[in-house]
């Protein structure tokens, strides 16, 4: 699943791509993704004739703002986005498709079919659902340690459940949170409730600096992940955890372990990662 950094790779290669373009029509090819307005023809017939002016991102989610709309996007699991001359092969996967006036159509491509969109008033897209409920990114200003400590403190939830909670802290995902507790030696067992002062300072330090060192390697390219350029990341050549099941810790030696926990695969390093629950 692409989580904020392999997002913002894809909103900085969608500005160099459809930023300035006018819709001409949009095609919905499986109504299911249109969540807002529940009838997707009134979702083809709104954008008609709306430019896009910027695309930006809010946690895991990109927004396209319009002349009078925002587009609320999650890629979810694969969904991703590429642009094509009209009259370019396509292929069944392919359930969404953004055509505009200069003769380039924005394809939206998804093969599990769990990607959403959601068009609101331009404006109101903060106030309502699915953004409306999500806690500060790692690197945001309110995303301070007394913020993280109160919401730590309140739960005696394991803290890889926590920090996979988007109403905490929004754009970490199952990739990010392995590797933001491994960087902070913390076990992924480990109760909310029960880390110190020192542990949550460490903690919202890395989660920022994970993130910032992703997004500079354009994410990691782990299953089928690429930009809209086509290009993937390389950030999962720097993971220390995830996925490295059996492999030696490249801090210690010690064979890398996977469990799961809150329904995901986890991955940490028994020696580096102590559990003292």
């Amino acid at each position: 699943m692409p989580e904020l950094p392999e997002v913002e790779t894809v909103r900085r290669s969608l500005v160099e791509l459809v930023v300035g373009k006018t819709i001409e029509r949009v095609a919905v090819g499986w109504p299911k993704i249109i969540k807002n307005p529940l009838e997707f023809e009134q979702f083809q017939d709104a954008l008609k004739g709306q430019m896009i002016h910027v695309v930006n991102r809010r946690g895991k989610f990109l927004i396209f703002l319009l002349d009078d709309y925002s587009l609320v996007s999650h890629l979810r699991m694969e969904g991703n986005y590429s642009l094509h001359r009209k009259g370019d092969e396509t292929d069944k996967h392919t359930h969404v498709v953004f055509s505009f006036t200069d003769g380039t159509e924005l394809r939206y491509r998804d093969v599990r079919k769990f990607g959403t969109m959601h068009l609101f008033t331009k404006g109101t897209e903060e106030t309502n659902l699915p953004l409306a409920k999500l806690g500060p990114e790692p690197f945001s200003a309110d995303f301070t340690v007394n913020y993280l400590k109160e919401r730590l403190m309140k739960t005696d939830r394991m803290i890889k459940a926590v920090l996979l909670d988007q109403t905490i802290v929004t754009g970490l995902g199952n990739i990010y949170v392995d590797e933001v507790l491994f960087r902070s030696k913390i076990h992924p067992e480990r109760r909310a409730k029960t880390l110190s002062d020192q542990e949550i300072s460490i903690l919202r330090d890395e989660a920022a600096s994970t993130l910032i060192e992703a997004i500079e390697a354009g994410g990691s390219s782990v299953n089928t992940y690429m930009n809209s350029h086509g290009i993937s990341g390389t950030y999962q050549e720097r993971l220390f955890v995830y996925g490295r099941k059996g492999e030696e810790c490249k801090h210690c030696g010690t064979p890398v372990e996977k469990v799961k926990l809150a329904g995901r695969g986890t991955h940490f390093c028994p020696k580096c990662q102590k559990s003292n629950r």
